[in-house]
């Protein structure tokens, strides 16, 4: 299988997740962006795995590529995430969210074009998307599958037309495509930007708590190794040409997730005993909250439908959210090393998104 981003957060962990349940060789496509390391692939069996460096917009290494190795499945987890950053810089979001996709759909289009009729009907091209596509809910409801469309961030945008991109080459090109919508990932590997790694690590270091707006907003959270393990099952069972929202029915808001964390690091690495907080006069990492301008257009709440996938998959998540913040708390105290090398001359976890850039 070809695996594009397969360095970053949730590519990483699902490479980990497809060596320990597939017989897969396995190639990694990443361009190493600052959210991509290869130290997240490390201690990996070499004669499984191999790792390429390159760009998925570029058409010339990207179509040399697929047509050299043919890979039965192809997996793009390959994408610039962060909404913060697509309001700072939408550029690069569109070129390898929405390009970089198309590039790999061409590749794959030409690929068929090779293949005998065994090999075309085993080849599978699955898309990893989000469930910010869909936009904004209320206080009710849930996304399913055909929900429609309202993308709110320059990142959903990009998401969203790169899934449009996928449903027309399956229609038009019959390349057999499957779409994935997941809702939001935590767990190892995670790079500090986002909400949970950034609470964890600025609390341990006595470094303010940002907390958007009023802190309500809503997600549903998914533990990072059971979205991996519902795209292994959408890889194997899913129906070509069919999208699966995967979400983690543990809906939560900012200020819940940033006060659950803040209890776990209590248990494990009390306020009390912690230099960085007792230089400041703090004794409970609460203390550390600031409320803060919020996001331009923040959506306010998400929510996945999985029913889908459980009734046509019988695939449910496995991870509860209070075992999962405990685990992925725990991951990021026992790897201070992963965390450092990560940001080295990368992220100083300075506030970006504010819509400032001229």
């Amino acid at each position: 299988m070809l695996v594009t981003g397969g360095a970053g957060f949730i590519g990483a962990n699902f490479v980990r997740l497809a060596l320990q349940r597939t017989a897969a060789r396995i190639l990694v496509l990443d361009k190493f962006t600052y959210a991509g390391n290869p130290i997240s692939l490390a201690g990996l069996d070499p004669e499984r795995l191999e790792v390429v460096e390159g760009d998925i917009a570029d058409p010339n290494k990207t179509r040399a590529l697929v047509l050299a190795e043919k890979p039965r499945w192809i997996l793009n987890f390959a994408a610039e995430s962060h909404v913060d950053r697509s309001i700072e810089s939408p550029d690069e979001f569109l070129k390898t969210n929405i390009l970089g996709t198309f590039q790999l759909l061409e590749a794959s289009r030409q690929l068929l074009t090779t293949l005998n009729d065994s090999e075309q009907a085993q080849f599978r091209f699955l898309h990893v998307s989000t469930d910010e596509v869909y936009g904004s809910l209320g206080p009710e409801g849930a996304f399913a599958e055909t929900t429609p469309y309202a993308p709110n961030s320059p990142y959903a945008a990009s998401k969203a037309s790169a899934d449009h991109l996928v449903r027309a080459w399956f229609h038009t090109y019959r390349v057999p495509t499957l779409l994935t919508n997941c809702s939001n990932n935590y767990g190892p590997f995670q790079f500090p930007e986002k909400l949970i790694p950034l609470m964890i690590l600025n609390a341990l270091e006595g470094i303010d708590l940002p907390v958007y707006g009023d802190g309500s907003n809503v997600r549903d959270w998914i533990y990072v190794e059971d979205h991996c393990d519902g795209i292994l099952n959408v890889l194997h069972r899913g129906q070509p040409g069919e999208k699966y929202n995967l979400g983690g029915g543990g809906e939560r808001t900012n200020l819940e997730v940033i006060d659950a964390l803040c209890s776990l690091l209590e248990e494990q690495r009390p306020a009390a005993q912690n230099p960085s907080l007792q230089k400041r006069g703090l004794n409970d990492y609460r203390e550390l909250r600031k409320f803060v301008t919020d996001r331009p257009g923040h959506d306010r709440r998400y929510a996945i439908d999985g029913s889908k996938a459980a009734r046509e998959l019988k695939w449910e998540p496995s991870v509860g959210v209070s075992e999962g913040f405990r685990s992925t708390v725990q991951w990021y105290l026992d790897n201070p090393e992963w965390c450092q090398q990560v940001q080295q001359d990368q992220y100083d976890r300075a506030r970006l998104g504010l819509g400032s850039r001229s």
